[in-house]
Parts: C-alpha cells; structure tokens; sequence
C-alpha cells in the first residue's frame, strides 16, 4: 500500500487549492460585482468591501435599466426564456434524430456510411459565417427569418452531429453480442434498441447532451442575424447593456450570474443521471 508523507499531502493541497483559486476565481468576482455600481466597480484600485446592492438584478427583472442618459426598456427576461426554450427544444430535437442514427451507424454499416457521417460532422466544423448569408436567403424565401422554428433548425448545425459523433461512440463500445441474444430471445430490434442499446450507452447520452446544450446555448452570430429582438437569446440581449452613457458593468455581471444559472443547474442535475448510466451499464455479478 503507497504511502505519502505528510510533506506530499500538503504539497499536494496547496496546488489543489492555487488550481480552484485560478479558475473560480473570474466566477467569484463577477458575482461580486453583480452586487456593485458602476462607480464601485470602476474604482482603483479595486475594492473587496463595498455596500451590497440589489438594483442590478431590479433592473433586469423589470426591465427598466436606469442610465445617466435616462431609462432604458431591456428585454432581458424573454431573452432569457429563449435561451431555455431554445436550447431544450433544439436539444431534444438533436437526440430524437441523434441517438436512433447514431445507433444505425454504430451497428448497421453500409456503403457510404462513414462518407455521410463525416458530412454531417464537417457541418459542426464549418464556420457560422460560412453559412449564415444563404441561410438568412433560404429563411426570408421559407418565410423561416424570425420565427422559433427557424432558429431551431439552425440550430440542429451545432447539436445534431455532436450527438450524432459521441452516442455512436459509446454504441460502438457496446457488444453486439448482448443484443444479438436479446434478439434470438424473440425480442424486435426496436425493444432491442430501447431495452439494452440505449441504457447501455446512457452516460454518452447525457454527456452528448449536456453538451449540446451549452453549445446552443453560447450561441450568439445565428440569433443575431436570424432573429429580431423578441426572439433573441441571452447572448445577443446583452448587447443591451451597452448603452450611449457608457458599458452597464453591474448588470452585465447580474446577467452573467443569471445566465450561466442554467446551465450549471443542469450540469449539476445531469451528473447524477450519469453515474446512473454508468451503474446500468456495469457488468453485475
């Protein structure tokens, strides 16, 4: 059994410790200043104690964002519902069509597969801007330019071949022997799909969706071009904060802090549905 010393542990604490500081540390002072004014924040040098206030987060649950130019109307609640509405929305799409031809490609090879899968990855590789001008034609002729459906299937650019590429990983692992039983037991491919295939590979389902989601979710060229000011994210509604008087750093931070509240929720929620699915697919016996 490896010992270490009482010198290693500390050692070792001290640089977890330097690591956490380094990377929580931009979390932990945008949060502080949420709480700031804009006077507080610009001060040097800076300061770790000031006067809490709570007119950050006001301004942005009612709208009103108070400037040295006058009041200004943010829309920064409903950009925040589209963010959630369409990044679930886009998500779950991309797993409905993701995870079954994942599956197709894992097990079921045929001419030309690995051609069309690579064609649907290199469309995660192409540059937004790449596709944006025909895609903002095609939208205005579909009638498609400013609608949730539009951004939706856009979307599907950013989601679709990430889930696609990482749950055909994980399906790929899988043995084909276990199905394969499940088969000649007299079971259909479908209750073969639904019973072993997909709780198997169910912490690559999470992770590829986990993921997908933030990636939607950061999006910004997409929504701003697409869409009007009623359908656009969180990433494209801050824009807001700059205003004629200046940068509104306080409720630039409150946003962060409300932004990336999502996501960190559902992280937090979905790790323990991942080690679930680890659990499922562990050997047992």
């Amino acid at each position: 059994m490896e010992h270490t010393s009482l010198l290693e542990r500390v050692l070792r604490g001290i640089a977890l410790t330097l690591v956490v500081i380094f990377f929580m540390f931009p979390i932990v002072w945008i949060f502080m200043m949420s709480f700031q004014t804009n006077e507080t924040i610009l001060r040097i040098p800076p300061q770790l104690v000031f006067k809490p206030t709570l007119a950050n987060y006001t301004a942005l649950i009612t709208g009103k964002l108070t400037t040295a130019a006058g009041t200004l109307d943010i829309a920064f609640m409903r950009n925040l519902w589209n963010s959630v509405f369409l990044s679930v929305t886009s998500v779950a799409v991309a797993l409905l069509l993701g995870v079954p031809a994942a599956y197709a490609f894992a097990r079921h090879k045929f001419r030309g597969s690995e051609d069309i899968a690579f064609t649907l990855l290199s469309f995660r590789f192409a540059p937004a801007l790449l596709v944006l001008l025909p895609l903002t034609l095609y939208f205005q002729k579909l009638g498609l330019a400013n609608t949730y459906i539009g951004l939706i299937w856009v979307y599907q650019l950013i989601c679709l071949p990430l889930i696609l590429w990482i749950v055909r990983g994980y399906f790929e692992d899988i043995p084909a022997d276990i199905e394969y039983a499940y088969r000649i037991a007299g079971h259909s491919w479908f209750a073969t799909f639904r019973k072993i295939a997909l709780p198997l590979a169910g912490p690559g389902i999470a992770a590829a969706g986990l993921l997908a989601f933030i990636f939607a979710w950061n999006n910004f060229v997409f929504a701003l071009v697409l869409a009007s000011a009623d359908k656009q994210p969180v990433t494209v509604g801050a824009l807001a904060f700059i205003t004629s008087s200046g940068i509104q750093y306080g409720q630039i931070s409150a946003a962060i802090v409300l932004s990336i509240t999502p996501t960190l929720a559902l992280a937090l929620y979905a790790q323990r549905y991942l080690v679930e699915g680890l659990s499922l697919g562990a050997v047992k016996g």
